[in-house]
């Protein structure tokens, strides 16, 4: 069975400031360094409803009335945040060798986490998952960086669709940086 080697996550959230606001949906691909798909999780988070409503307020809501409404409107049918992390452990745990998942001498975890702007996930992460964190490495695969770079010096933009539902987020970051690479020569 092929194993992955790096970890895409994508959450929805209530908002963006980790500690106040809650994580609503979660998605994960593991892929290879081909950025080949081994396997797909998806999670919802249950959230008090009243909540939700509270904090999902505000013109980028406004502008994403589909996706809050959605995102409102499956929380029923979520699950408490520790039996998604424990969902996402088992993901792990099947989807990548032992020694990623390992912590190495200074107790860093070894699997990189992927992803757009992956570093405010992994704010979320860290306070709501922590188990999860642990499993992390230090070290990220930011698509943004390319972004800023190939926007910045080249004068090149890959048009991202905007769904802001989690796992089609993941789908276009790793379309988005496949772009990037297919600008290197070998």
């Amino acid at each position: 069975m092929k194993k992955a080697t790096l970890l895409w996550v994508d959450l929805e959230m209530t908002g963006l400031y980790p500690g106040r606001d809650k994580i609503i949906e979660v998605a994960a691909i593991a892929t290879d360094w081909k950025l080949e798909k081994v396997a797909e999780y998806t999670g919802v988070v249950k959230v008090s409803e009243r909540f939700m409503k509270k904090q999902m307020v505000g013109p980028f809501w406004e502008a994403n009335a589909e996706s809050r409404d959605a995102l409102i409107a499956q929380n029923a049918k979520g699950l408490p945040i520790a039996e998604i992390e424990d969902q996402l452990l088992e993901f792990v745990v099947k989807n990548f060798r032992k020694q990623s998942i390992e912590k190495d001498a200074k107790g860093a975890g070894k699997i990189i986490l992927a992803g757009n702007s992956i570093h405010q996930d992994r704010k979320f992460i860290d306070i709501e998952m922590p188990r999860l964190a642990a499993k992390l490495h230090y070290r990220m695969l930011d698509v943004s960086a390319w972004k800023v770079y190939f926007e910045g010096a080249m004068n090149k933009k890959f048009v991202k669709r905007e769904m802001h539902r989690a796992l089609d987020d993941i789908e276009g970051s790793i379309e988005e940086l496949k772009w990037y690479l297919s600008f290197m020569k070998k």
